[in-house]
């Protein structure tokens, strides 16, 4: 079993399911080399745009951006429409050195002030009667070309691996990881916040976010950071001094510093109360980012055991398929769960081996049952190890999640056009497409 690049493993990813080596090759020259399209859901019921704004306030937009962070792009919207950052919703954080098309909801919009923005083809949609909560989608469909490659010839066998690995002749199989994105890409601290968090570490999450300089960053930016561990060190810490350092573009991070210089911080509510200036979707990230990084941590255990994937073992909890799911598409249900035990073990393998099922590992919150089993096992393990359990998860405000299951394993329909070696495929809402990537450049992070 080939092991994982070092900053892979730093986020809980350990292994690579094909043993041949990469392809090669260079990603994201240009924005269009990675196209990310939101497979849209069709309960989503969007009315026309004149739809009275009393049942239906909010305005539905699809946006084609280029270049641009879903969180600064909501943040530019707001601006130009006057209205608070918090009446702009969206499904899927999409990346940003990319060509992405998605939906957004504004608040109380309306369609005829709607701006032009660089960069950005905005079309109104309609409206509808509630806004968009993360994870409002089918799905994404990908086409992603790898430009320069090494060693193309080696597609095959990578594919073949990967079809023997998630049981299916016709399509490939890889482990649902989390990627590197979920963690950050250049500064991967994310789910480093999210777990003091949830251990209640108030003070520890707010230096974990602010300071602590990485050699990937811009040097002024290591600067200031190393200012704010300074400060933090000294017994008389100057929180003024530690903002003044921070450069401008670093806007959540001068937000609890200010709250810190104006309010103080000798208590865990003071430093709490820093860490939620952040807007209430990025203060659900952290803690998403902690479970994420378990999960990680739990799948990396079970492929280390040589564990399957597409099928299930004595004790795996097993959610069956969404039955409204489109097309080329798989997505579990995760409401419908179901302990694989006795003689349910081989009737579950034969509903995962035809798309109808999935085995699931936890995103642990409060409301968490873990597996049985050997599974239950690694669960618990990797929960020990990181001193946590579900209680945990009882969180105050945008901070507390009650927790769900996750599919371990991703398959799709990929093609790859071989001459140019563009790679086109499916995938679930919360899938990564550098979950698949991953297995062909044998990349580190930041060249996915």
């Amino acid at each position: 079993m080939r092991e994982a690049h070092p900053t892979e493993q730093t986020v809980g990813i350990d292994h690579y399911v094909s043993d041949a080596d990469g392809i090669g090759g260079v990603l994201r020259v240009e924005p269009e080399d990675f196209g990310v399209r939101e497979v849209e859901l069709d309960s989503l019921n969007i009315r026309p745009a004149d739809a009275p704004t009393g049942d239906f306030p909010n305005l539905v937009l699809r946006v084609t951006l280029r270049g641009w962070d879903t969180n600064d792009f909501a943040g530019h919207l707001s601006d130009e429409l006057g209205v608070s950052r918090e009446r702009v919703s969206w499904a899927g954080t999409k990346d940003k050195h990319a060509v992405t098309t998605q939906l957004f909801t504004v608040h109380g919009g309306d369609a005829d002030d709607v701006p032009e923005v660089r960069n950005a083809d905005i079309e109104v949609v309609g409206r509808l009667g509630r806004t968009l909560d993360f994870g409002d989608l089918a799905g994404n469909h990908f086409r992603i070309r790898v430009r320069n490659p090494d060693h193309p010839e080696n597609v095959a066998d990578i594919t073949d691996s990967l079809r023997e690995f998630g049981g299916r002749d016709d399509m490939v199989g890889v482990p649902n990881y989390f990627g590197h994105q979920r963690f950050g890409s250049i500064r991967p601290i994310t789910h480093t916040v999210g777990l003091h968090v949830v251990r209640g570490e108030w003070r520890e999450a707010v230096l974990a976010y602010c300071g602590g300089p990485t050699e990937d960053e811009p040097e002024e930016t290591q600067d200031g950071r190393a200012i704010v561990d300074e400060e933090a060190a000294s017994s008389d810490p100057d929180w003024h001094r530690a903002l003044d350092a921070i450069p401008g573009y670093l806007g959540y991070e001068r937000g609890m510093l200010h709250r810190l210089a104006e309010d103080g911080a000798e208590t865990d509510d003071d430093w709490r109360n820093a860490l939620e200036s952040v807007p209430s979707n990025l203060q659900r990230l952290f803690v998403n980012a902690a479970q994420s990084y378990v999960f990680n941590q739990i799948l990396s255990e079970r492929l280390e055991r040589g564990l399957p994937f597409d099928r299930p073992i004595e004790g795996d909890v097993v959610a069956f398929a969404d039955r409204d799911a489109p097309d080329g598409i798989e997505i579990p249900d995760v409401s419908r769960l179901q302990s694989a035990t006795g003689r349910r073990v081989d009737v579950m393998a034969r509903h995962i081996e035809r798309g109808r099922a999935f085995v699931t590992a936890p995103l642990v919150g409060t409301e968490t049952e873990l597996a049985e089993g050997e599974q239950g096992d690694i669960e618990r393990e990797v929960l020990d190890d990181l001193d946590l359990e579900p209680a945990d998860f009882d969180l105050p405000g945008n901070f507390r999640s009650t927790g769900t299951r996750r599919a371990i394993l991703v398959r799709t329909d990929l093609t790859v056009e071989d001459e140019s070696l563009v790679f086109d495929f499916g995938l679930p809402h919360g899938s990564y497409a550098t979950a698949v990537m991953r297995e062909y450049l044998k990349a580190g992070p930041l060249d996915l």
